[in-house]
């Protein structure tokens, strides 16, 4: 082999080696970042088999049902804050100042983006409600069928 084919096949070779390094080191960066989608029972008693809890401080994603008689609005304010449940007993208290969305309502569905500021407390950056209210998967409609207080009794959840 020539030297002039020696030097390239070098930095073909860096070069590649280079973009393997960076993507490993932004994959590991955002290794937990990528799951940002959280029930508010993984919240509180942690996510997948290892029982992860998401660390205070950390940007995330929580979706449920907002608790009937749950919703304070403080004072004159925008500030308004409620409890979520999902597929358990476990409750996570959101906290959101602004503007909400015309579908938010108690026993709706929502999911709320923002930071987690205490183990079961969210201060909101954003808040969005579901569209379909009659529409819940049906694996989260067989778990929560035995919590009332959270389901309308009038609502069809078995599509």
């Amino acid at each position: 082999m020539n030297p002039r084919r020696k030097k390239r096949l070098a930095v073909i070779a860096s070069i590649v080696g280079a973009v393997a390094i960076a993507t490993g080191l932004v994959l590991y960066a955002l290794s937990q970042n990528i799951d940002l989608f959280y029930t508010p029972t993984e919240i509180v008693e942690g996510k997948g088999s290892e029982k992860v809890l998401p660390e205070v401080g950390q940007r995330l994603r929580v979706g449920g049902l907002v608790v009937p008689g749950t919703v304070e609005r403080l004072g004159d304010s925008l500030h308004v804050a409620f409890r979520l449940i999902g597929n358990g007993p476990a409750e996570v208290t959101v906290e959101y100042e602004g503007v909400l969305p015309d579908l938010f309502r108690e026993g709706q569905g929502i999911v709320a983006q923002g930071i987690l500021v205490e183990p079961n407390r969210i201060i909101a950056t954003e808040v969005l409600a579901r569209h379909d209210e009659e529409y819940m998967p049906p694996a989260l409609a067989k778990e929560l069928k035995g919590i009332e207080h959270v389901l309308p009794s009038e609502a069809n959840y078995d599509r």
